[in-house]
Formats: structure tokens, C-alpha cells, sequence
């Protein structure tokens, strides 16, 4: 999978770069270059808009330039997708430089000691005085930019290559330490280490019990399972999506079912108890979190759970729209002690990670 699809504490890489951008409101519009294969099925948020990549990076980068013509934009800033730690900062930064400048890019001094090399043996040194490690944003007097790369023949390093080429002075600024391009595997761990700093990660469980009654199967999880009684309910008595669906608010400090869903009002009543699970999440997307992971326990003698655990995780995957892998629902009995062990009805608890950039 190409790494700006990967995920990377709870969201995709590129969700990162797109929110970082975002919390600056001067940048607007915001225009994602992607391969054409890809943007069927990208779900574009609001504020965004999407143009085709080429067959090289210059040719995407030129494409998202025509995708602004005659919009009236002045300046343009120009980012690697795989760069998702940007900071605020470094976006203001590069945009104030350019009140002087008519292109500006981040960098970093090299200070560790430089080597040539073949073969594995070291066959040199280099001298480091007046070398930068470039990094993006950057950013370009609109006009002169775009000129510049329908005048570029080749492939660039970067813009700032393509704008030198055209001759351009390019500001350097101050970059940043943690303003990190994700390359290879390792860069992930260093990466979400950046990340959760600033990450809001939230904790909820919840907790329900239904009692057994007359009929001839119980709904958990979204499943019909046989068994010789049902639960008895308000609504379908589902009490693992409802002990899910509780999780999810106490993690969002939203009270439980009967706050959104009064057992009073006789519209819930059998209702099917994924309206109450579906709400839950989007209440969550709403508020800014996605959903880390769910996990279930159900307390009962029977049905037995086991063989119908799959289906019963496939099906929360299916309402939350998490991966299978994302989703954990498991069974105990109490020994026969209890209101489960005689039993009476079956109990539910539930934990969800809810995280937020």
C-alpha cells in the first residue's frame, strides 16, 4: 500500500498532512494531486479539492498548478504528502518569507560530518559548510512558478530545483527537527512518536444486561444466534452493540443510550440496535475521533458465542466501518454463579480507543 494510505496513530497518513494544513484558514483552497486510480476512492473533505497526478513528480506537481489557473491566486505552496508532522508554524513561516522573496523553502543546516563511499568503504570526506537538508513546504509566487514548470524540461529534485532552473532567487527558513518525510518503515515509529504528543486518545467502557424471554433466538452483535429463549428489550435487546454503543459515548462524555435514544419514546421500540451503534460513531467522526479499536466481552452459559464470533465481529466491522482486525469480541461464563450462571440473561462489557489528531 503507498505510504500516504497507511495508517499512522488512527488515521492515514495523508489525513495528517491534510489537518495540518487546515488549521491555517489563509490557505485556501487545498488541492490533493493523486494517481488517477485513486481518486474513486478517496472521500474528499470538505475544503478540498482533487486533481490527477502524471507519470512523474513534476508533471503531478504541474498538474495541481493548472488545476488554480485563473483563480486569482498570488502564492502556492507546494508539499510532499508523506511529510505529515508539518507544523503551523513552518507553513506561516514559509508564507511570511514570501512577502520578500518570490519563492521560500524550509531547511536544515547539515551538521553531521559527510562521506562519500563504494563498495560499503568509506572513499572520502565532503566539506558540509553552506548544505541544507531541504524540506517542504514550498512555497512560490503563483505565476512565476507555474512558468516555470511549463518551461522545465525532466525531472527535478523538488521545486525549488525547478525554480532555481528558471531563475528564481528561493528564500531559505528556519525548518524543522520533526518535520520528517516518511521514506522507509522506521519512519513510521518516528513519525507517530511526533504524533502523540499532540494526539487526544480517549477511553470508554460500556456495561448492559438483557434478561431471557420467550422466542427461539437472541440478536448479539448485529446476529441472529438460535437459541430455545430471547432477550428481552426496549429495542431488539442487542446487549453487545449496546454495551459497544456506550463505550463509544463514555469515551466522548456523552452519557449512554437513553440520552439519544429515550426507552420512552415507542419509535425505538424493537428497534434494530445498529441505529444506536451507527450513531455513536458518526457522533464520534462528528466530534473529530476515530475509532481505534472495540473490544467485547459477553457473559452467558448459553448460546455458546465461540461459533458465532466471526459473524459477530464481521458485522461491528461492517456498522463502524473498522477493519475485522479492529474488532474484538470474546465470551466467558461465570461458573454458574449469578444471574448469568443460572442463566437468567446475558451481560456485556465493552472498552473503545477512540483517538484524535
Amino acid at each position: 500500500m503507498p505510504k500516504q494510505w497507511q495508517r499512522l496513530c488512527g488515521a492515514r497518513v495523508i489525513d495528517w498532512t491534510l489537518k495540518a494544513f487546515a488549521g491555517t484558514p489563509e490557505i485556501t483552497p487545498l488541492v490533493v494531486v493523486l494517481h488517477p486510480d485513486d481518486i474513486a476512492g478517496f472521500d474528499v473533505p470538505d475544503g478540498v479539492e482533487v486533481a490527477p497526478g502524471g507519470a512523474t513528480r513534476a508533471a503531478s506537481v504541474l498538474s495541481g498548478l493548472r488545476h488554480l489557473e485563473g483563480r486569482g491566486i498570488d502564492t502556492v505552496l507546494i508539499h510532499d504528502v508523506a511529510r505529515p508532522c508539518v507544523t503551523p508554524e513552518t507553513i506561516r513561516t514559509v508564507c511570511a518569507a514570501l512577502e520578500t522573496a518570490p519563492a521560500a523553502a524550509p531547511a536544515l543546516p547539515v551538521t553531521d560530518a559527510l562521506w562519500t563511499g563504494a563498495k560499503g568503504r568509506v572513499t572520502g570526506t565532503q566539506d558540509r559548510a553552506g548544505l541544507f537538508r531541504a524540506q517542504t513546504p514550498q512555497g512560490f509566487h503563483y505565476e512565476l512558478i507555474l512558468k516555470a514548470h511549463l518551461n522545465h524540461t525532466g525531472e527535478a529534485a523538488d521545486d525549488v530545483e525547478v525554480a532555481r532552473a528558471a531563475g528564481l532567487d528561493v528564500a531559505i527558513v528556519p525548518g524543522d527537527e520533526g518535520n520528517l518525510k516518511i521514506t522507509h518503515q522506521p519512519d513510521f515509529a518516528r513519525a507517530e512518536a511526533q504524533l502523540r504528543g499532540a494526539m487526544d486518545i480517549r477511553i470508554g467502557n460500556g456495561y448492559d444486561v438483557h434478561r431471557f424471554g420467550p422466542g427461539d433466538h437472541v440478536m448479539l452483535c448485529g446476529v441472529a444466534v438460535p437459541h430455545g429463549r430471547a432477550l428481552q428489550g426496549h429495542s431488539d435487546a442487542d446487549v453487545g452493540l449496546h454495551a459497544l454503543t456506550d463505550a463509544i459515548y463514555g469515551a466522548l462524555a456523552e452519557g449512554d443510550i437513553g440520552r439519544h435514544f429515550p426507552p420512552s419514546d415507542p419509535q425505538w421500540k424493537g428497534a434494530a440496535s445498529d441505529i444506536f451503534l451507527r450513531h455513536a460513531v458518526a457522533l464520534a467522526s462528528k466530534k473529530g475521533f476515530t475509532i481505534s479499536n472495540l473490544d467485547l466481552t459477553l457473559v452467558c452459559e448459553y448460546p455458546k458465542i465461540g461459533p458465532h464470533a466471526p459473524a459477530m465481529i464481521a458485522r461491528v466491522a461492517e456498522i463502524c466501518g473498522l477493519e475485522p482486525s479492529r474488532v474484538s469480541v470474546k465470551a466467558t461464563t461465570s461458573e454458574r454463579l449469578g444471574f448469568t450462571g443460572r442463566e437468567e440473561g446475558i451481560a456485556a462489557l465493552a472498552t473503545a480507543a477512540l483517538v484524535a489528531p
